[in-house]
């Protein structure tokens, strides 16, 4: 198919020496590419030549122009979040004397009171009355406790609480100033991304959720600032659901100490999905608050007291070993100095004879160290 384009003249404006020439193309009904090939055809009238091009049609339609204008999300579409895993493909393997473990720690975390079990997070419900209340108090006590001791997290909550008027809602939160919530949480680590979190969860939780915390694992998650060891734990503490094991830098710690992984894992979710193919059912409320309280106050991140330890008598194979070296007792001796007898007298000290002990340090993987300086990772992210 050929389309022809005219050029018409006319006389220039500014100069009448000069002609100027404008095309005029014709409308084609078929979509056609356009072929390299030229023919200057002139007219009768010289002064409209006449250019003719030769065009073969083409099946193929010819290419949308894109829009420079960005497509903009559907109003109304949140965005999905993955759910979390359940269960490994191939479960692990139940390790060998882990009831006598367990039962050994569960046997000394009864003579010891550790912060978690005064100051932990499901102490945050006690002092509300409404059951709502309680619930989202508990989500924020978890929200707080991030990389934070419990003794800082449970002194935050209680300033929080009496920030906002001595209970702790969503109402009041969401009415509070977000200058009262900083200062109120100004100790916790992250406290200006946590400020952001709380009123972002609230403000959901209004909007999506009734005004109360979700009861699965899933929405809650699908809050700002709430990672998997959060929802776990609040659904153990507020809903009382035992949907999963809330796993954190002190469980992932002392169950990898204890060789209770094969191999090693490195994150805390790969923690909690071992733990959760062959730990008894009945055992996944408790496991947290027993091994937090034991990391507290018996297997530190950094010298653990080994030596205090049941399990260091053949249950824990990163038990550190305790070896006895020998030094001195002290004595004296007089030494005068060479001249007059009433010259100045030196006064030396030798050390002899008395036990000291000396520990050689376990070889605990560095991964379980850098563990402790970790986010939300889960947490905050």
């Amino acid at each position: 198919m050929k389309r022809k384009t005219s050029l018409s003249s006319r006389p220039s404006p500014y100069n009448a020496s000069v002609t100027l020439f404008e095309a005029a193309s014709t409308t084609q009904e078929t979509i056609v590419r356009r072929s390299k090939r030229f023919k200057l055809s002139s007219g009768e009238n010289a002064a409209e030549p006449t250019v003719e091009c030769e065009e073969s049609p083409s099946s193929t339609p010819a290419p949308q122009r894109s829009s420079s204008r960005p497509r903009s999300r559907k109003a109304g579409s949140p965005r999905k979040t993955k759910p979390l895993p359940t269960s490994l493909e191939t479960p692990h393997p139940a390790p060998p004397r882990w009831r006598e473990t367990y039962d050994t720690i569960k046997r000394m975390r009864s003579h010891i009171v550790a912060p978690v079990d005064t100051m932990g997070c499901d102490q945050a419900q006690l002092k509300e009355i409404d059951p709502k209340n309680q619930r989202f108090s508990t989500l924020v006590s978890l929200m707080l406790s991030s990389q934070t001791k419990d003794e800082v997290t449970d002194a935050a909550v209680a300033k929080l609480r009496e920030a906002v008027g001595g209970s702790l809602s969503i109402d009041a939160i969401l009415q509070a100033d977000e200058g009262a919530i900083s200062e109120a949480i100004c100790k916790v680590g992250f406290w200006r991304r946590k400020t952001q979190y709380i009123r972002q969860a609230a403000q959901k939780l209004r909007e999506e959720f009734g005004g109360d915390v979700p009861k699965t694992a899933d929405e809650l998650c699908s809050l700002p600032g709430v990672g998997p060891k959060m929802a776990f734990l609040a659904l153990q503490i507020a809903w009382k659901l035992n949907a999963g094991i809330g796993v954190d830098v002190h469980v992932h710690r002392i169950t990898n100490r204890l060789g209770w992984h094969k191999p090693p894992t490195k994150t805390p979710e790969e923690t909690r999905l071992n733990l959760q193919s062959w730990l008894p059912l009945e055992l996944h409320p408790e496991i947290n608050h027993l091994l937090v309280g034991f990391g507290q106050t018996v297997c530190l991140p950094v010298g653990p007291k080994c030596d205090q330890c049941e399990l260091s008598d053949g249950l824990c194979p990163s038990a550190r070993k305790v070896v006895k070296a020998s030094s001195s007792k002290r004595s004296k001796a007089t030494v005068s100095t060479r001249g007059s007898p009433s010259g100045p007298k030196i006064e030396v000290k030798f050390e002899e004879g008395s036990q000291t002990e000396m520990r050689t340090a376990p070889s605990f993987p560095s991964s379980l160290l850098k563990m402790e300086d970790n986010v939300k990772t889960e947490d905050l992210s």
